[in-house]
C-alpha cells in the first residue's frame, strides 16, 4: 500500500503560549493532513525533556513532556485562569520556542491547576485512581524521581545522596513520605498528558490519519529508567557508566561523536526475556500506530566508548542483541509495524539484521547527490520496502541543503532530476515530487519542505548545542491552495489511502 505523510514535531504547532501542544491547533493540523490527503503523522519522541532540550535525551522512556499540556483545556476546565496564562512570560515568539522561559513558566501554571484538582477532589477520582494503577510500573519510580531531582536543585541523580542514589529501602520510604506532594503532582501532570495525547490521536485515527511514533535505542543516564534499573546498563557498583554510547569519527566529526547515554547490559537482557524491552515497546503501540526505532544498526553492533573520554576516539564495536531481540518482540506483541532507522554507514551484518526484520529502512534524498559516487539512496536503487524522506530532524531543509551543495553535487542533482532552468524558489517541488514518484511504499515530507522553507527552519544541528528544536510554524502556514496542491501530488502518484 502506498501512503504519504508528514514529518512534524509536536513542540512546531503554533499554539498560545510558547510551544506547540495538544491544543486546538494540533487538532487543525490534522485536519491539514485529511485534506492533503496525508495518512501519517510523524512526530519526534514525546518524553520529558532535559538540558539542551533534547527529545532524544529525556528523564524518562515512558513518561510525556508536561510542556504538551494544552492550558487552554485547564481554563475550560476551570482549574487556571486566561489571566494567569497571559500574565507568565512563556517567551511567545511565533516562530521558535524559548525553552528556559517555558520552564519557568509552564511549571507555575501547572502547579496552580493541580492545587485546585486537589481542592477539587480531583485526587479521588476514579479516572485518575485508574490512571495511576494502569501506569504504576513505570510511573511511581518517573514521580519520585523527577521530586528527589528538584530537591536536590535539579542535579543529575549520580550527585544525589548516597541513599538515596543507591535506592535505599529507608531513603526510598523517606523521600516518598517528604516529598509526597511533589510525587502528586507529576503523577497528576503525566495523567493530563495521556489524557489529551490519546484524545488527539483517537482524532487522527478517526480522521484517516496514523501517527508515527518516535523510539530512542539508548535512554539518557539522567533519567528515571538508569536510576530505577541499574541493572539493565553498564554500571560499575557505584552505578556510574563502565563505557558510553557514540559514534566513531567519520567524514562529518574527526574525533566523532560522543552521546553519553549508558550501554545495555545486553546479557541480562536475554536472562529476562528481553522483559524491559517488550513492556518498552508495547507502551510505545499504545501511543502510537507505527514506531521509528532510532539508531537500529546499533542492535547488530553498537560503539562501546570509555567513561570518561571527551571524544568517541578510543571506542570498540561490540555485538547488539541482533534477532533475538526482534523475535522476542514478535513473539510477545505480535508483527508490529516498525520503521528502522538506517542511516550512516552499513555492514553486511546490519543489513542482514534489517533484511532478516522485515522491517522498511529508510532513504533520504539529500543524501543521494554525491558527485563522486553512485549512492544506494537514489531512487532508482530503491525496493519497495522502504521510506523516503527529503531530510529528517537532523537534515537542513531541502532549499537550505540546495543552496549549500557544491557546484558538483549541485550539477548532478540538476542531472538527475532534469530541471537545468528550474525557478531555485520552487526546488522543493522538484524533490517533493522525486520522493513521491519513487518505488518506496511510504513517503515522508518534513513540514518545512513543503513550506518551501530555508535554513532558519531546521529543526536540529547534530553535536551542536543551543539553537535546536525550537521552529515553529506559523499559523496560517498551509492555505487552502497549497493542500490542494499537495492532495492532487498524492492522488497522481497513488498514494492517497
Amino acid at each position: 500500500m502506498r501512503r504519504n505523510g508528514m514529518l512534524m514535531p509536536v513542540s512546531s504547532l503554533p499554539s498560545k503560549y510558547g510551544i506547540g501542544c495538544f491544543s486546538k491547533e494540533a487538532y487543525e493540523f490534522v485536519d491539514i493532513l485529511s485534506q492533503s490527503g496525508q495518512s501519517l503523522w510523524q512526530i519526534l519522541p514525546l518524553g520529558p525533556t532535559g538540558y539542551g532540550d533534547s527529545p532524544y535525551q529525556t528523564f524518562s522512556t515512558f513518561a510525556g513532556n508536561p510542556y504538551y499540556i494544552d492550558l487552554e483545556a485547564l481554563i475550560e476546565d476551570g482549574y487556571i485562569t486566561l489571566e494567569e496564562c497571559g500574565a507568565a512570560d512563556f517567551g511567545n515568539q511565533e516562530d521558535c520556542v524559548n525553552y528556559e522561559k517555558i520552564y519557568h513558566a509552564r511549571f507555575l501554571i501547572l502547579k496552580l491547576a493541580y492545587d485546585r484538582f486537589k481542592e477539587s477532589g480531583g485526587l479521588e477520582e476514579a479516572e485518575y485512581y485508574a490512571f495511576k494503577e494502569k501506569e504504576a510500573g513505570w510511573l511511581e519510580d518517573y514521580a519520585l524521581y523527577m521530586a528527589v531531582k528538584n530537591r536536590f536543585q535539579g542535579r543529575s541523580w549520580d550527585e544525589w545522596a548516597e541513599d538515596i542514589r543507591v535506592r535505599r529501602p529507608e531513603a526510598m520510604a523517606y523521600y516518598r513520605e517528604e516529598l509526597k506532594d511533589e510525587v502528586e503532582f507529576y503523577k497528576y501532570l503525566q495523567y493530563l498528558f495521556y489524557t489529551q495525547w490519546m484524545e488527539l490521536k483517537s482524532y487522527a485515527n478517526e480522521n484517516g490519519v496514523q501517527i508515527v511514533g518516535d523510539i530512542p535505542i539508548y535512554v539518557a543516564f539522567d533519567s528515571a529508567d538508569t536510576w530505577a534499573n541499574p541493572g539493565l546498563f553498564q554500571l560499575d557498583e557505584e552505578n556510574i557508566p563502565t563505557a558510553v554510547a557514540g559514534c566513531p569519527p567519520d567524514g562529518f566529526s574527526a574525533t566523532g561523536q560522543l552521546w553519553g547515554n549508558p550501554l545495555y547490559r545486553w546479557e541480562y537482557h536475554r536472562q529476562t526475556g528481553f522483559e524491559w524491552w517488550v513492556q518498552r515497546v508495547a507502551h510505545c503501540f499504545r501511543l502510537y500506530d507505527i514506531v521509528r526505532i532510532d539508531h537500529f544498526r546499533g542492535f547488530d553492533e553498537y560503539y562501546s566508548i570509555p567513561y570518561g573520554d571527551k571524544t568517541a576516539e578510543n571506542g570498540h564495536w561490540e555485538k547488539g542483541p541482533g534477532m533475538d531481540l526482534f523475535h522476542t518482540i514478535r513473539c510477545r506483541l505480535g508483527d508490529v509495524p516498525v520503521i528502522a532507522e538506517d542511516l550512516g554507514f552499513l555492514t553486511d551484518s546490519v543489513r542482514k539484521l534489517l533484511s532478516d526484520s522485515g522491517y522498511p529502512g529508510m532513504k533520504v534524498l539529500q543524501f543521494a547527490f554525491d558527485s563522486r559516487e553512485d549512492s544506494d539512496y537514489l531512487p532508482h536503487n530503491y525496493g519497495r520496502n522502504c521510506v523516503v524522506y527529503t531530510g529528517t530532524h537532523d537534515n537542513d531543509t531541502i532549499q537550505g541543503w540546495y543552496q549549500a551543495i557544491t557546484d558538483e553535487d549541485k550539477e548532478m542533482a540538476q542531472t538527475y532530476l532534469n530541471n537545468h532552468s528550474s525557478d531555485e524558489e520552487e526546488i522543493h517541488w522538484d524533490y517533493i515530487c522525486l520522493a513521491m514518484r519513487s518505488v518506496a511504499d511510504t513517503c515522508i515530507i518534513p513540514v518545512q519542505d513543503f513550506l518551501g522553507l530555508g535554513s532558519d527552519a531546521r529543526m536540529n544541528t547534530p553535536s551542536t548545542l543551543g539553537g535546536n528544536w525550537v521552529w515553529r510554524m506559523k499559523n496560517g502556514a498551509f492555505t487552502d491552495e497549497l493542500m490542494e496542491k499537495i492532495h492532487e501530488l498524492t492522488r497522481v502518484t497513488a498514494r492517497l489511502v
